[in-house]
């Protein structure tokens, strides 16, 4: 698939970018919509989340002398990007919280309808994307460029993952408000990173507090990690088994080549991602009917997550494409290391190619190590063939394909759908992105979930709010505390309405505090507080609290 989809994909992304893709009337220079599509889906919109995936791959392409054509299309990325961060939002101001917003129409205005806010992945992928052009700015000689036009765009963007990783937020399906493995894994790579490009350029002062939440970050990114059924649990809520496409994503977009198969970053090779990506698999084989009569070891269509519902709940192309790669990102360490180690966390996934193997270190030169990679080359070369399969001949790539039939499904020439194509073919081919600075991390003895260099310890508070509300009216929290916006209306937390009439929000407090708060409603500008006395809790020392409440 690849020789024949590679150019159609690469024609697929450069259709759906600003201002003179074929498919992109109307988008601003720079701007990439996530699908053509209007209707049944409406995806004629920009999400910073897919942009800066998309953009990220393109730089990739660039910056590895693959298509030296792309600088213009990158320089647009930049300049719209820049202007995004400054467009006022329902999540607010560039200040007050509207670098979380999601997706802004293709004309750089915001979209001002209910949505899933804020989604704070986008601010960190953005950053990375744009470091990764930096780096290579400065390599070349063009270091003015990189302290007087990117920094202050990449700054923004790491002030506000430094200041606000440990806030509740929506995942990268837009569905669960709670904290997220996807996002948590790319805050920790864009701090890292940063940290590094403003020592580079002489910001050391910034780059202490960068490096302080990275590690914080690292500390919590180990907790999503469920020892039980071998698997990294996508999101903290939702109340779902947690086995997402999310956690292989995370896997492919946190790459370190120079970091081998580092557990803690949970490397592509780690034992513990190829655990979950087994887990997560095998999720898929009994739903989808297309599976049917498919080996139990044998590559096979899979989804964003077992439960989901959406347009059916189908195979995306994003979703196997990513397992491919995760297993040709690994193919290229283990040959680039001349071994292969197996533990007893990932045995049950190389049992799939060998069923008498065991665990301990593989040499280059030994049988075990060509019949494991072996093996493993032809598993990743299935999930292609999937995808492949299910293909129409013109090679468009949708969002997803039918469970039932294969037929693609949902919107039409999904950028996203295209770009993935494209790195899982590069990763095919041996092509890994410039590390990042993931080898020889390690997790802090003691962890803190302050962001913004605060000390002391805190707890996760679940606010549950019975609450009815009309069309286009929000419930938000503040109250006593920084964390809960210190009393202001303007910058108070919104609630997720995903169990509407139930409001939620999960906001990590100070332990062992009495914390005051209050609800608000907010609609067409109007604020109305809860009436008196202020509402109260006491956190508890450790664990998790949940408070219910009713409006009134």
């Amino acid at each position: 698939m690849s020789a024949s989809e590679s150019p159609i994909a690469k024609a697929g992304v450069l259709a759906n970018i600003g201002p003179n893709g074929a498919k992109s009337q109307g988008a601003k220079p720079g701007v990439v919509i996530a699908s053509p599509s209007t209707s049944d889906p409406d995806y004629l919109f920009t999400w910073t989340r897919d942009s800066s995936l998309v953009f990220k791959a393109l730089i990739d392409q660039f910056t590895s002398g693959e298509d030296t054509s792309l600088r213009v299309h990158i320089d647009n990325f930049v300049i719209s990007e820049a202007t995004l961060q400054q467009v006022s939002n329902p999540s607010g101001t560039v200040s007050s919280g509207g670098l979380g917003e999601p997706k802004f129409n293709i004309d750089e205005t915001a979209f001002t309808g209910a949505w899933g806010r804020p989604q704070r992945d986008g601010p960190a992928l953005r950053s990375t994307a744009i470091i990764s052009y930096a780096n290579w700015l400065r390599a070349n000689g063009n270091s003015s460029f990189v302290a007087n036009t990117l920094w202050p765009i990449i700054k923004l963007d790491l002030d506000y993952v430094a200041s606000n990783w440990n806030q509740s937020t929506f995942d990268l399906w837009e569905e669960i408000s709670s904290a997220s493995f996807f996002t948590t894994a790319v805050q920790h790579r864009a701090l890292r990173e940063g940290a590094a490009l403003t020592t580079a350029i002489g910001q050391t002062s910034v780059a202490s507090n960068y490096d302080t939440q990275a590690d914080n970050l690292l500390c919590f990114l180990q907790s999503y990690w469920n020892p039980t059924g071998a698997y990294v649990t996508a999101n903290t809520g939702g109340g779902r088994s947690g086995k997402d496409a999310n956690t292989v994503l995370t896997s492919i977009h946190t790459f370190d080549p120079s970091a081998g198969c580092d557990v803690v970053t949970f490397q592509p090779c780690s034992d513990k991602a190829l655990s979950n990506l087994k887990v997560y698999v095998d999720g898929f084989r009994s739903i989808y009917t297309i599976n049917s009569g498919i080996a139990a070891n044998a590559a096979a269509a899979t989804g964003r997550y077992p439960e989901d519902s959406y347009m059916g709940g189908n195979p995306w192309y994003l979703a196997t494409f990513a397992v491919a790669e995760q297993l040709y990102d690994a193919l290229i360490v283990w040959d680039a290391q001349g071994s292969l180690n197996v533990t007893s966390t990932s045995l049950a996934f190389f049992q799939q190619f060998s069923p008498s193997v065991a665990v301990g270190t593989y040499d280059s030169s030994s049988a075990t190590f060509t019949t494991l990679t072996s093996a493993v080359k032809r598993f990743a070369d299935g999930f292609i063939a999937v995808n492949a399969n299910f293909t129409p001949s013109d090679g468009a790539l949708a969002e997803q394909y039918s469970r039932n039939t294969g037929a693609p499904v949902s919107a039409v020439d999904l950028t996203w759908s295209y770009a993935s194509a494209l790195t899982a073919f590069d990763a095919r081919a041996g092509k890994a992105s410039p590390g990042w600075g993931a080898a020889g991390l390690i997790v802090p003895a003691s962890c803190s979930s302050n962001s913004g260099g605060g000390g002391g310890d805190t707890v996760p508070v679940t606010f549950n709010v019975q609450a009815t509300t009309v069309f286009g009216e929000n419930i938000y929290l503040t109250g006593s505390v920084d964390a809960l916006q210190n009393w202001s209306p303007d910058t108070a937390l919104l609630l997720s309405a995903a169990n509407y009439p139930t409001w939620s929000t999960t906001v990590n407090l100070p332990a062992s505090t009495s914390v005051q708060y209050k609800f608000i409603r907010k609609f067409n500008g109007q604020v109305t507080w809860e009436s008196d006395p202020n509402r109260q809790i006491n956190t508890p020392a450790s664990g998790s609290f949940t408070e219910n409440d009713t409006w009134r």
